[in-house]
């Protein structure tokens, strides 16, 4: 008798399973079989993960953006122990080639070790003294946002998974990630990157199930300051744009033409300015 996985959520640092307790089929479209179980988010999850997520971006932000650095460098370093776990989940699960899935696995590492890269450098690119007329020193430095959802590709791609994930990170900013039901179980595999990886709890959340069922929640709740909407679904976006002004979240939608870029960083980076008198 084979035993099926149950992919369980990965929130506040844990491994989760829905709080209403319910699974569904994972069906990869490659083989048409029933891979695992895979846990459905609920409101009440995420809920729960924006909590989570809310105190692992005060942690994640007082790191310094060295040792924050060296936090995502280790998940390369993590996602390299378990390149051939993730190419076999692929093979597994999605109709690519080998070929496809190597470079695919290999773009991912690569995306950690670009990105760890950017942590202590884009305060340089985006920080400035700014001339004024007037007897003051004038800066404007760059800070991270807060709470940011993602909601991924119905395309699943690990790389650019991944390239959304850390370019939240960068900023210091913490993640909710809805991840693509094209390949929910991935989930497990990133999960364990994460947790072994000296990150605060709470800065990555990687949720399942139906992005529509939480489009909703994701757009009203206060917490969250922006969401990166990487999905293909164009009424499900305008959508959540409708529904969010009320706390004016900061909504981006799929940039194509990019990855791996600061670009991607910047986007959910706060710019502040402050004023200090000159000789008084």
């Amino acid at each position: 008798m084979e035993v099926l996985k149950t992919v369980k959520m990965y929130v506040g640092g844990a491994f989760i399973r829905s709080e209403s307790g319910n699974t569904e089929a994972f069906i990869p479209k490659s083989t048409k079989e029933e891979y695992a179980r895979v846990c459905v988010a609920t409101r009440k999850d995420f809920r729960n993960a924006v909590v989570a997520a809310k105190d692992g971006a005060k942690a994640w932000s007082k790191l310094t953006a060295y040792n924050r650095s060296q936090i995502m460098y280790r998940m390369a370093e993590m996602a390299q122990a378990r390149e051939s776990e993730l190419i076999n989940l692929l093979l597994d699960t999605t109709d690519k080639s080998e070929d496809e899935i190597v470079a695919e696995v290999q773009e991912a590492i690569d995306t950690f070790v670009y990105y760890a890269g950017w942590c202590d450098k884009y305060q340089q690119v985006m920080g400035s003294v700014n001339p004024v007329a007037a007897p003051y020193h004038n800066f404007t430095s760059p800070e991270n946002m807060g709470v940011v959802v993602h909601i991924d590709s119905n395309q699943f791609n690990l790389a650019k998974l991944v390239d959304n994930i850390c370019a939240i990170l960068v900023g210091g900013n913490s993640v909710i990630s809805l991840v693509s039901s094209e390949c929910p179980a991935v989930v497990t595999n990133l999960g364990e990157i994460f947790e072994t990886s000296d990150l605060p709890a709470g800065v990555v959340n990687l949720l399942s199930g139906s992005y529509q069922d939480l489009s909703e929640h994701i757009a009203t709740h206060m917490e969250v300051k922006g969401i990166s909407f990487q999905n293909e679904d164009e009424k499900t976006y305008f959508k959540i744009r409708s529904e969010s002004v009320d706390n004016m979240k900061r909504i981006m939608g799929d940039k194509k033409e990019k990855r791996k870029s600061l670009d991607l960083a910047l986007d959910f980076i706060e710019q502040k300015t402050v004023w200090h008198p000159i000789g008084f």
